[in-house]
């Protein structure tokens, strides 16, 4: 029978899988327990607060993942901009010819 690992030994196992960066198997082979014994933890533990979303993902990524959701809004909205001009830019072309000006805009 193997060693009895306490809980916080667990919860330290966890975490480092989870967010360390290395495989699970060179976690194992770190701690000194099996692969299997590994990811029975991480499942039992999957659902606890034993990781929480910051140790997951750090603040710097938060805050590019924040930025890049305000630069992908912009995008949209310039994009929506530019078809309305382009729209405009027709009409007024139209305008323009159907009163026999001559338009300097090209199309």
């Amino acid at each position: 029978m193997g060693l009895k690992r306490t809980d916080e030994f667990r919860q330290d196992a966890v975490r480092i899988a989870l967010t360390s960066g290395l495989t699970r198997m060179q976690v194992a082979e770190d701690l000194g327990v099996g692969m299997s014994t590994l990811n029975k933890w991480i499942t039992a533990h999957r659902d606890t607060d034993v990781v929480s979303i910051e140790d997951l993902v750090s603040t710097d990524d938060l805050d590019l993942a924040k930025e890049n959701d305000w630069l992908r809004r912009e995008n949209r909205l310039l994009k929506e901009e530019r078809e309305i001009l382009k729209k405009g830019e027709i009409v007024f072309r139209r305008w323009s010819a159907d009163n026999g000006r001559t338009s300097s805009l090209r199309a």
